[in-house]
């Protein structure tokens, strides 16, 4: 049986959940608003790299930058190691408007009432979000020495926080750092972390201008909610929006798209007859079910290398899931 589905947004979950269901026979009909502005950098390893191809096929990824090793720091007095780990940096907004141009060519456009919807969007009710810690994640862009070798990201660590330099080809670099709480000035804490880490000798020079966003994982806490009576359309919530996952992990990608499976999967179940609300249970169930595994991850990995008290609430909230408060300002 055919459903009516609306996607609004136009990010990798949403465009993805709209392709899947197109190809299963469904009506789509995608609202997309308007793209973000500027360049989304994305590092997407192996793994994701797989999932995106067996979902799109080929094509999507052509003229990206190849980077072939990642070398890793991890804790003080650590020495770095370095491994082969072939990687696409690719413009998450690039990426997105090839998979709309695809899209395009597969929509049945239908005046009916949709059945469901399907968003990215997060929940404007801050209740509505669990949030495991309050960290930040600061980025900006610098241009590399001249003759420093461009297929191999560096990631070192600082008592701080976390540092990771990637280079974009063409001679730039994206520079991202992460930290255990809001930061007043990112240009000026990420040129801080660049001189602590060593890194900043294979940049001709510091970022100029950075910004600081909140990055710790965030999961919501009710993302599928059955269609009512008599027209009343249920509501799946993917991508970012459903669950994210902390930067460093470099899974975010992938778990973005296994949203729009799952959610396509239970659209696709509903219609050959499944009750929606066993379908929104298990789609929920499934989330915080990955989320709990994302968190105790996060609490082994930072509990290795940050020891200040620093980094305390984070590696509590991890370890124990709950919402550490903002704090009224700034504390790096």
């Amino acid at each position: 049986m055919s459903t009516v589905v609306t996607i609004t947004g136009s990010g990798l979950a949403e465009l993805t959940c709209a392709w899947l269901l197109a190809g299963r026979g469904h009506r789509v009909r995608q609202e997309t608003g308007t793209p973000a502005a500027g360049a989304r950098p994305l590092l997407l390893t192996g793994p994701t790299l797989d999932l995106l191809r067996s979902l799109w096929g080929d094509g999507l990824l052509s003229g990206t930058h190849l980077l072939s090793h990642r070398q890793v720091r991890w804790g003080t007095g650590e020495p770095p190691t370095r491994f082969a780990q072939p990687t696409r940096v690719v413009d998450g907004a690039v990426l997105a408007e090839r998979m709309r141009e695809r899209l395009e060519t597969v929509l049945t456009v239908s005046a009916d009432p949709a059945r469901w919807v399907v968003t990215a969007r997060a929940p404007d009710d801050p209740g509505g979000q669990r949030n495991a810690g309050r960290r930040q994640l600061l980025a900006g862009t610098a241009p590399l020495r001249p003759g420093v070798e461009e297929r191999t990201a560096l990631l070192s660590t600082t008592e701080l926080g976390w540092l990771q330099l990637t280079p974009l080809g063409r001679g730039d670099c994206l520079v991202q750092a992460m930290v255990p709480g809001p930061a007043k000035d990112a240009a000026g804490l990420l040129a801080r972390l660049l001189a602590e880490s060593g890194l900043g000798r294979v940049l001709r020079r510091v970022p100029h201008a950075a910004v600081a966003v909140r990055a710790a994982p965030r999961l919501h806490r009710a993302p599928a909610s059955p269609p009512g009576e008599p027209n009343a359309a249920g509501r799946l919530t993917v991508g970012a929006g459903a669950i994210r996952y902390d930067p460093l992990s470099g899974t975010g990608t992938a778990q973005a798209l296994r949203t729009a499976i799952l959610a396509a999967a239970v659209i696709d179940a509903e219609a050959a007859g499944t009750p929606a609300t066993a379908l929104c249970a298990h789609y929920t169930v499934r989330l915080h079910a990955a989320f709990g595994e994302h968190l105790r991850t996060c609490a082994k990995l930072y509990g290795t290398a940050f020891t200040s008290a620093l980094w305390a609430d984070e590696l509590d909230a991890a370890r124990f899931g709950f919402r550490v408060p903002e704090p009224p300002v700034a504390v790096v």
